[in-house]
């Protein structure tokens, strides 16, 4: 079965021009699309999807608020922001809210075919780049964030895990954790199954915010 896409802007020519690239591919589909938030969270309530683009700006309501809202009723689709380097508080507040992954809008199109895959697999490292670039920009301006804060949750973790959730936040691969630290692949992606079920954490995406929020890596 192809992966299916929605397409949620509010300019008309992006959405077209998504579509046109998306249905290119034998393996994506369109299944719908949006110009608001509000519009896209009452269609994705009756059209089932696998991976919704999501526009930041949008009018009536924005990606941060329908992210959310699509979280809150434990609708399994994947989120995948589409941004700009001039939004980062909206990017962080996006995914916080349940965004799988983001991508920039002047991204080349097979960035955004990959990233569609990737997130549909459930990967939610885009760009392990691209992680480490927007957060070197975001991470001065999240609240509450220091070096030095503690999270009981911390406690959970063996050494090993805490060793590969240090290279997760600074953008490492799975095949570059693994090389660093002397272990198969498949071990990686072990102890990253770990870290997300022992800190409650969604995605990839969200073991990267929690250890700048943390302070397991400095800003």
């Amino acid at each position: 079965m192809p992966i299916r896409v929605f397409l949620v802007d509010d300019q008309a020519l992006v959405r077209g021009g998504f579509r046109m690239l998306i249905e290119a591919e034998d393996d994506l589909e369109v299944v719908g699309e949006a110009s608001d938030g509000a519009t896209g969270l009452a269609t994705l309530q009756r059209t089932p999807a696998d991976v919704v683009l999501m526009d930041i700006r949008m009018p009536r309501m924005d990606g941060v608020e329908t992210t959310k809202r699509l979280a809150d009723a434990g609708n399994p689709v994947k989120v995948l922001v589409l941004t700009t380097f001039d939004l980062d508080e909206y990017v962080f507040a996006a995914l916080k809210a349940g965004a799988s992954g983001f991508l920039l809008k002047d991204s080349r199109p097979e960035d955004l075919l990959s990233a569609i895959r990737n997130v549909a697999a459930g990967d939610a490292v885009v760009a392990p780049s691209a992680t480490k670039r927007l957060l070197d920009h975001v991470v001065p301006k999240l609240p509450g964030t220091f070096p030095g804060k503690t999270d009981e949750r911390l406690d959970l973790l063996t050494a090993r895990e805490i060793e590969v959730l240090e290279e997760i936040a600074i953008g490492a691969t799975n095949s570059e954790i693994a090389g660093k630290l002397y272990m198969a692949e498949g071990t990686v992606k072990t102890h990253i199954g770990r870290l997300l079920s022992k800190l409650q954490i969604r995605d990839r995406v969200g073991l990267v915010l929690f250890a700048y929020e943390v302070g397991v890596v400095d800003r």
